[in-house]
């Protein structure tokens, strides 16, 4: 299995290994430093949340056919012009 760090919610708390999740608790309770790397968090997931939004809204995979290598491709080139451009 890969070591690859993944950036998940709160609900897979307790998953372990590489999954990285933020800090459990109100935000007012937390350390600054907790806040901090909170934020950091939410930063990175948003970028992964809007891939996937995008990807939704264009309805891109649905009636695509093809080899899940060329499917990978596909959709890192149209994401990375769609946020060099927008």
């Amino acid at each position: 299995m890969a070591n690859i760090a993944c950036w998940a919610d709160k609900v897979h708390r307790g998953a372990g290994g590489p999954i990285r999740v933020p800090y459990h608790g109100r935000w007012h309770n937390l350390s600054p430093g907790q806040q901090a790397v909170n934020r950091s968090h939410t930063r990175i997931r948003a970028l992964g949340e809007r891939a996937v939004s995008t990807l939704k809204a264009w309805r891109l995979l649905r009636r695509l056919r093809c080899s899940t290598t060329r499917i990978t491709d596909l959709t890192g080139v149209v994401l990375a012009l769609h946020l060099n451009t927008g």
